[in-house]
């Protein structure tokens, strides 16, 4: 709040002493009606220019006309003052031209910036010539003072246009990466639990033309897939609604995770199991723990996506080297019956690759010896 509050005063200051400039150039050319109407129009323009709201300001003021009119205004001003030989100028104008070249530098678009910025330059370069167009000494002071302003403003502006562009790009990376995690927390954990509702709906209906006994529990499978879909989703909508503490609300695995991972995945005719060695420790960083587990998540879900005549598939947890490494592993033979639409669009390997080498890690997956499918991944410990 005082921050606000200071950048208001400040803001406040600055209008003040731009109007009492303006007056006095007002006050010292109203005596000759004929000098002081050109320059009261241009110090009029300007100041509208500069001073306008930029919540008022119409579509059609685009800054490369807020700096341009004026300036052309004062260039013709300079001219006339030369065949007439009579004009004035005072503190007003040069403040307003310097404000305007400020604009220009750091808010035209590049394709004008150069051209609105000369002519703001040039028409502060060239007031002194309504006055001492014969006074050689003069008007070579001014000119170096005049550069000396122009530079300290454009360098100003250009100093503030790159601040404002790397804040630009820098919301735009976070909202790239966002969309990134939360594309990947879809994959991951909804797709994953929706593929597993697909699956096992279809043995459930093989099962029910072969009035098996063995209905209920896919029917069991088939509750808890759709319960922890929902769930997921809703964790996933939940960060999209509520950026506060978006990271512990968003869907996380962890090793202890993986061993559910695979028993849920387990089925009547995919079996599943989990190898993990005792050298595995518990306490190593979260993002391994994470990363590791939506490989195993990733591969499951393409044993069913791709390879469902796989009987058995195995998931191995092994520490060696101070290297975790995760491999997933079936015995398919590339037969699927699930629909077109339900194949993936090839994401979910390019974005686990991604995570992966993110923490120092190397992902490989290809076919076996002799026949299915194996996802191995090799994260540092």
């Amino acid at each position: 709040m005082k921050s606000v509050t200071a950048r208001g005063c400040v803001a406040g200051a600055g209008i003040g002493a731009l109007v009492a400039a303006a007056v006095v150039d007002l006050l010292a050319t109203g005596v000759d009606r004929d000098i002081g109407l050109p320059q009261t129009a241009v110090l009029l323009l300007g100041a509208a220019a500069v001073l306008w709201p930029a919540h008022r300001r119409p579509a059609w003021l685009t800054p490369q006309l807020r700096t341009a009119v004026p300036a052309v205004a004062s260039l013709l001003c300079t001219l006339d003052s030369v065949l007439r030989s009579s004009a004035l100028f005072g503190p007003g104008e040069p403040a307003i031209l310097l404000c305007l070249l400020f604009v220009a530098v750091r808010h035209c678009p590049r394709t004008s910036v150069v051209a609105c910025a000369s002519l703001d330059g040039a028409a502060l370069l060239a007031l002194p010539v309504r006055l001492f167009l014969d006074d050689g000494d003069f008007l070579l002071s001014y000119m170096v003072i005049g550069l000396v302003l122009i530079g300290l403003t454009v360098a100003f502006a250009a100093y503030l246009r790159s601040q404002d562009y790397r804040r630009t790009v820098a919301v735009s990376e976070t909202r790239r990466s966002e969309r990134l995690a939360i594309a990947a927390d879809l994959h991951d954990f909804v797709a994953h639990h929706v593929t597993g509702i697909l699956v096992q709906t279809q043995v459930a209906r093989m099962m029910a033309e072969s009035d098996s006994d063995d209905l209920d529990p896919v029917l069991a499978g088939i509750e808890r897939a759709a319960t922890e879909a929902l769930a997921s989703m809703r964790r996933t909508v939940g960060v999209l609604r509520d950026t506060e503490d978006a990271a512990d609300r968003r869907p996380v695995g962890d090793l202890a995770a993986v061993a559910g991972l695979v028993d849920g995945f387990s089925s009547p005719v995919q079996k599943a199991t989990l190898h993990r060695e005792p050298t595995v420790p518990d306490d190593l960083p979260h993002e391994v723990q994470a990363a590791a587990f939506r490989v195993v998540q990733e591969a499951l879900t393409n044993v069913r996506r791709h390879a469902g005549d796989a009987t058995e598939v195995t998931v191995r947890l092994g520490y060696r080297q101070a290297r975790l490494e995760v491999t997933v592993s079936d015995d398919g033979r590339g037969g699927s019956q699930l629909p077109a639409a339900a194949h993936g669009g090839g994401f979910g390997l390019v974005g686990l690759k991604e995570r992966v080498t993110a923490l120092g890690g190397e992902l490989h997956a290809g076919p076996r010896d002799r026949y299915g499918w194996e996802v191995r991944a090799v994260f540092p410990g």
